[in-house]
């Protein structure tokens, strides 16, 4: 079984795996627009974490995890939990740089109408809400850094994401 990493699974899998892989998944992006109340922010104050958005031009890179078949039942259940903040489990045919397909990958995307989704944002009010929020998992500004500082050590670039910790580090 292959796990597509996009987010905070890029810098903190925290679950077992035996090879890793960059990978690019066609039609979504990457995008800070859903709400994040159990981990980077909290009811009151949510914080802001990437999800997926479809769009036919887009290529989102990120790192799949290969698990397993011992693994998968207990893999799949933590991120269920881990995911649980209005992610589901959807099933995505991703393929390696090189080109090689993998055909059933899973990932957790966030889409409109669940109960955290926050929607699309100037970068501006996303970086201000960002830098205010506060989670069980720490700060949502650290979550923006580290999720660049990892797709950089892959050589990925994402305008979004480095458009936003640009944002972030204006006021430090």
């Amino acid at each position: 079984m292959w796990i597509f990493g996009y987010g905070s699974l890029l810098f903190r899998p925290d679950f077992p795996f035996g090879h890793r892989e960059v990978v690019r998944l066609r039609g979504w992006e990457r995008r800070f627009w859903q709400g994040s109340t159990d981990h980077r922010g909290v009811p009151e104050a949510p914080g802001r974490v990437v999800t997926l958005v479809e769009n036919d031009r887009a290529l989102c890179f990120g790192v799949a995890f290969q698990v397993t078949s011992t693994e998968e039942e207990r893999v799949l259940a933590y991120l269920d939990h881990r995911e649980r903040g209005g992610y589901t489990r959807t099933a995505v045919a991703i393929e390696t740089i090189a080109g090689a397909p993998i055909e059933a990958a899973i990932t957790y995307i966030a889409r409109e109408g669940n109960p955290c989704w926050l929607g699309d944002a100037p970068v501006r009010a996303i970086a201000a809400q960002v830098r205010t929020a506060v989670g069980p998992s720490g700060s949502n500004k650290d979550y923006v850094l580290s999720l660049e500082r990892v797709l950089a050590s892959h050589g990925i670039d994402d305008e979004h994401v480095t458009e936003l910790a640009a944002h972030l580090r204006e006021s430090d």
